[in-house]
């Protein structure tokens, strides 16, 4: 297993420093490199923030999913059983209420909420303004109880609905959560260590070409100043033997007199 996980590095060492190689060490590969990073940085950092607002959202809905659905429970019980006592006072009424005309008086309309950036839906109860069905349910008997029944359910829709909107909102920020996070790891672990590692190259191998110049302009100058060492000693040899006559450097207008020139008329 462990030389499994050596042979693997070093593999991976192979490709990188094949990468790294691919990119010419200049220095505008190094600014454009410095740029990506810095970009970088700051997608890092705001996809961070991102993160922590879903995470903070995500963690609002899973308290409110709890609490809703430990609401339910007592309202659905409650509703049924309501039903079973209206069914007891005014006896079976399914027959009758199948017998309307089934118009919708509610219906669910969808919204989004924007959290983050991450559009969220939204379930919402309107009301359609049609006209309630089988108004004479309960005249004989067991009225009160059928409008017990009617306000008792239409509270389990209502709660229906917000857990509808609820569960749909937490699965849809636990799939954004998890794109963001995949993405901050991704940029904090993998992008800008290899932009980090090619800057780190392109910075050596200018070192090295720096090094490499000085190294080469040291050889020139030495060069140079033994060539002028040898010129000079050849020089003075010359004038020993008295085949060169010696010159003044310090002052190269001893040799010419002004009076010499002829006078310039204008």
């Amino acid at each position: 297993f462990f030389l499994v996980v050596i042979v693997v590095g070093v593999a991976k060492g192979k490709k990188t420093r094949a990468k790294m190689s691919e990119v010419p060490p200049t220095r505008m590969n190094q600014q454009v490199f410095k740029g990506k990073k810095k970009a970088a940085e700051s997608g890092h950092k705001l996809l961070k923030k991102k993160a922590d607002a879903l995470k903070v959202k995500f963690n609002d809905y899973a308290k409110n999913i709890a609490i809703t659905k430990a609401s339910m429970a007592t309202d659905a019980s409650s509703a049924f059983f309501s039903m079973t006592q209206a069914e007891y006072a005014a006896g079976s009424f399914k027959q009758k209420v199948a017998e309307g005309t089934l118009t919708a008086r509610v219906r669910v309309g969808a919204g989004v909420d924007n959290v983050a950036g991450v559009k969220l839906p939204v379930f919402s109860k309107y009301e359609t303004g049609a006209v309630a069905d089988n108004q004479s349910l309960g005249l004989v008997g067991g009225g009160k109880k059928i409008v017990a029944v009617r306000e008792k359910f239409t509270i389990l829709l209502d709660m229906l609905i917000k857990l509808a909107s609820l569960q749909t909102s937490f699965v849809t920020l636990d799939e954004a959560l998890k794109v963001t996070n995949r993405r901050v790891n991704a940029l904090e672990n993998v992008t800008i260590p290899k932009i980090d590692g090619v800057l780190d190259y392109i910075a050596r191998e200018l070192d090295e070409l720096e090094r490499e110049d000085f190294t080469r302009l040291k050889l020139v100058q030495g060069k140079k100043e033994e060539e002028q060492k040898k010129e000079r000693a050849k020089l003075a040899e010359l004038i020993a033997e008295g085949k060169v006559k010696e010159t003044n450097e310090a002052d190269i207008t001893a040799d010419f007199d002004a009076a010499d020139d002829a006078d310039v008329v204008f």
